[in-house]
């Protein structure tokens, strides 16, 4: 069984999707008003951003812990990542660092989502 698609409900659609194209590399495939927005990460997974004020709903809000979280092949892809959020002008609390085996970069965007990008290490 393979994952293919997640609806990530956000405040700000066209935030997200400029988010998600110039940090991430989504390609936006479809876009209805300001209520939804189908994008490609090219490898065979589809992110579904929605606005649920566009469907009567209110601003989405997401429980502690919850986060969206991207593997990279190495650290200097980490920390490239750092700076270009740092130079976008995003609030970086943390700097990237050592958890879990992994070379991690925890931060938030899109009114608070949490992110994560991480780079497993290699026992030496």
């Amino acid at each position: 069984m393979k994952l293919n698609h997640l609806n990530l409900c956000v405040d700000d659609l066209s935030e997200a999707q400029h988010f998600f194209q110039n940090f991430f590399g989504f390609e936006t495939l479809d876009k209805k008003a300001d209520s939804i927005a189908s994008m490609s990460d090219g490898h065979g997974f589809s992110l579904v951003l929605s606005n649920p004020r566009a469907f009567g709903g209110g601003t989405p809000v997401y429980p502690d812990g919850f986060h969206v979280g991207f593997f990279v092949d190495t650290t200097d892809q980490v920390d490239n990542m750092y700076y270009r959020l740092k130079e976008a002008g995003m609030d970086m609390n943390e700097e990237p660092r050592t958890i879990r085996g992994g070379y991690t970069l925890y931060f938030k965007a899109l009114n608070g989502i949490l992110f994560e990008v991480t780079c497993h290490q290699k026992a030496q």
